[in-house]
């Protein structure tokens, strides 16, 4: 039924064929397994994890580097609570209810699970706070960024070109970016923006709609 489904989505939206031929590849090539290497994190590594939800990302990360530096963000209120009740006492984790993005504002979050979003069309949503990129870096001492994940359901499109506005891009050694497919404008969206990155860093691999990882170049 899920076969079928996709196939009929396919026939009447072509182009969603991207993300389908990209999830494919992404499956029979395991690329989960590079996706979640982060043996190679320095010790006290900073890490940007945008879009936290439950937190097993940061988990993950802090079993394979247990001295990393997290600064989550979780614009949802509820995940948000629950983080900072997870995260509590540990003080490798600071937990941010908010979003980052290109202005000082707020947005109307969905109540989705992993696929809340201010973009997709999920139903009714709950207020959260959006705080500008350049606010945020321009009141915190964070020279450097060792990794940043960014899987925030529409949220990129608003988030990376604003990274790049701020000067903030070129801190990043490592970027890992899911680019989320909802209408077919964002097939250009998600150009314009590689355009950009591709001034100060290097696609190492990708998998368009799924997920891809860029690296500072040297």
């Amino acid at each position: 039924m899920a076969s079928l489904k996709k196939w009929l989505d396919r026939r009447r939206n072509p182009w969603r064929g991207a993300h389908y031929d990209a999830m494919k590849a992404w499956k029979r090539e395991n690329a989960a397994a590079r996706l979640y290497d982060y043996t190679a994190l320095p010790s006290g590594g900073v890490v940007f994890d945008m879009g936290g939800f439950k937190g097993e990302w940061a988990d993950m990360v802090l079993d394979q580097q247990p001295d990393a530096v997290i600064h989550l963000f979780e614009p949802h209120p509820r995940f948000a609570d629950e983080l900072r009740a997870k995260f509590d006492a540990d003080e490798r984790v600071t937990v941010y209810p908010v979003a980052l993005g290109s202005a000082d504002g707020e947005m109307l979050i969905s109540d989705a699970g992993d696929a809340s979003s201010s973009v997709a069309d999920n139903g009714e949503g709950a207020p959260a706070e959006v705080i500008a990129v350049s606010r945020f870096f321009a009141d915190r001492d964070i020279p450097r960024i060792d990794l940043m994940k960014v899987n925030i359901e529409g949220g990129e499109y608003d988030l990376l070109p604003a990274l790049v506005s701020a000067g903030v891009i070129g801190r990043i050694d490592r970027l890992q970016v899911q680019f989320h497919l909802f209408e077919e404008a964002l097939m250009a969206e998600r150009d314009s923006i590689r355009a950009m990155l591709e001034k100060t860093h290097e696609c190492v691999w990708c998998y368009p709609f799924v997920w891809e990882e860029w690296r500072l170049k040297t």
